[in-house]
């Protein structure tokens, strides 16, 4: 289960950069239309300023949710090992012969 929570994670912070990306690209064609007139215009600006200050506010959530359940993840996995270090060797060990396994047979 941990591998899932690990894919998602990564998945989850992809996202995040993704769409730094965007609220960027966005905040960038604002300004390289702020020089065209009309009323419209102006609406769409501001409608777009105002989604892009929403969206900043959901990527800095989701980056602090993200981090937060990293950590917790960190701290879990630590105490297990303090609590069960034989059990973690063991783990280790076999993780590492099923890899080197599937690698010698390349």
């Amino acid at each position: 289960m941990p591998e899932v929570n690990d894919l998602s994670n990564s998945n989850k912070q992809k996202l995040v950069s993704d769409m730094k990306v965007v609220v960027s690209d966005a905040e960038e064609i604002l300004r390289a239309t702020a020089g065209v007139a009309g009323e419209k215009m102006v609406d769409l600006r501001e409608r777009i300023g105002e989604r892009l200050r929403d969206a900043k506010l959901r990527i800095a959530d989701a980056e602090a949710a993200l981090v937060d359940k990293t950590k917790a993840a960190a701290r879990a996995t630590d105490d297990y090992v303090n609590e069960n270090p034989w059990q973690a060797v063991g783990i280790a060990a076999s993780i590492g012969l099923l890899i080197g396994i599937i690698i010698g047979r390349r």
